[in-house]
C-alpha cells in the first residue's frame, strides 16, 4: 500500500508538471479513475449500520477529493509564486483582479482530480448506496406492506441482508444506483457547460490573436524548460566549485567534469534578481513589443531598454 502511495505521488508530479494542459488534466483524470478503481477494490467496505453508512459513504467521496485537491493546490507552481509575489509585496498591495485570476487558474487545475474521483464514484455508485441506503422508505416499493426502519434498510448494501429486505432488496440497489448515476452524469454536464463557457469567455476578452496566444504558451513552455535545466547545471557546477574550495578536489564523473569545463560558474544571482524574475505576471508591451515573462521584462531592462510599459492587459502566465 505504501508502495502505491508513493507511485501515484510521482504520478501526480509528473501531470502538475506537464506543459500541456490538456494532456496534462487527460492525465490526471486518468490516474483518479486508476486510484477510484482500485480504492473501491481493496478498500471500500459499507459498514452496514444506521448512520455510520452515510458517514462513510460521505467519507468515500469527499475525503480522497479534498486530498488530491490539497495535492494539486501544493504541486501547482502558480500558487508559490503568488504567494511569493504576496509576502514580497504584502497582501495589501497585491492586484486584486490579478491575484483573483491566478488563483481562479489554480483553482481550476486541482479540481480535475477531485472532480473526477467524485463523478467515477457517483457513476459506480457503492458510496453513495451505502450512504442512501437507510433513508428509503420500503413502502415505496410494490407489494411491501410492513415499514422497516433504519437498522434493516441499512444492510441493503450487504451481501448477508436480513431476510425481511430480500423481497425488494435489488429493486432498492437499482434505485439508488439511478439515483448515484444521475447526479455523476450532471455533474460531468455542468462541468463541461463551465469550461465551455470560460473558454469562450477568455478568447472572446484576450486582445491578443489566436497565433500571438500559441506563440506566447511556446515561449513560457520553452522559457520554463531551458530555466530549469539551466538553473539545474548551475547549481552543480557552482556545487562543485564550492566543494572543491572546501576539500580541495571535487569527485566528478567524465560528464560532469565536461559540464564544470564548459560552463564555468563564477557567483549567484543575487536576491534582487530573483524577485525579479518570481511572482504572478500579466502581459505587458513596450512600445507595442510584447514582454511575454518576468524573466522577458528583466533581460529587456538589463540591456538598457526603455521599458515604460504600455497598458497592461489582463492576461496571465497560467
Amino acid at each position: 500500500m505504501a508502495s502505491f502511495i508513493a507511485e501515484n505521488f510521482k504520478f501526480l508530479a509528473l501531470f502538475f508538471k506537464s506543459k500541456d494542459v490538456m494532456i496534462f488534466n487527460g492525465l490526471v483524470a486518468l490516474g483518479t479513475v486508476g486510484s477510484q478503481e482500485l480504492f473501491s477494490v481493496v478498500a471500500f467496505h459499507c459498514p452496514c449500520s444506521p448512520e455510520r453508512n452515510y458517514l462513510y459513504g460521505l467519507a468515500a467521496i469527499g475525503v480522497p477529493a479534498l486530498v488530491l485537491f490539497l495535492i494539486g493546490i501544493m504541486l501547482n507552481s502558480h500558487m508559490w509564486n503568488m504567494v511569493a509575489e504576496c509576502r514580497r509585496r504584502g497582501i495589501k498591495n497585491c492586484s486584486a483582479p490579478a491575484t483573483f485570476l491566478l488563483f481562479g487558474s489554480v483553482v481550476g487545475r486541482a479540481m480535475v482530480a477531485p472532480i473526477t474521483w467524485s463523478v467515477i464514484s457517483l457513476l459506480r455508485g457503492e458510496a453513495y448506496v451505502c450512504s442512501r441506503s437507510e433513508f428509503l422508505n420500503p413502502l415505496s416499493f410494490p407489494d411491501v406492506t410492513h415499514f422497516y426502519g433504519p437498522n434493516v434498510m441499512a444492510r441493503i448494501p450487504c451481501k448477508d441482508a436480513s431476510t425481511e429486505i430480500l423481497a425488494f432488496r435489488e429493486e432498492a440497489r437499482r434505485r439508488l444506483m439511478y439515483e448515484s448515476q444521475f447526479l455523476g452524469w450532471m455533474v460531468i454536464g455542468i462541468v463541461a457547460l463551465t469550461i465551455f463557457l470560460v473558454k469562450c469567455l477568455q478568447h472572446c476578452c484576450s486582445p491578443l490573436s489566436h497565433h500571438q496566444e500559441a506563440y506566447w504558451a511556446q515561449y513560457r513552455s520553452c522559457e520554463n524548460d531551458l530555466f530549469n535545466r539551466t538553473a539545474e547545471v548551475h547549481a552543480k557546477v557552482l556545487a562543485a566549485s564550492n566543494v572543491k574550495q572546501f576539500f580541495g578536489f571535487v569527485a566528478l564523473d567524465k560528464d560532469e567534469k565536461e559540464m564544470v569545463h564548459d560552463y564555468p560558474v563564477d557567483e549567484t544571482q543575487p536576491s534582487p534578481q530573483w524577485n525579479e524574475i518570481t511572482g504572478v505576471y500579466l502581459y505587458r508591451e513596450n512600445k507595442g513589443f510584447p514582454l511575454y515573462s518576468r524573466l522577458h521584462k528583466w533581460a529587456k531592462k538589463v540591456i538598457g531598454n526603455d521599458l515604460a510599459t504600455d497598458n497592461v492587459l489582463q492576461i496571465f502566465e497560467i
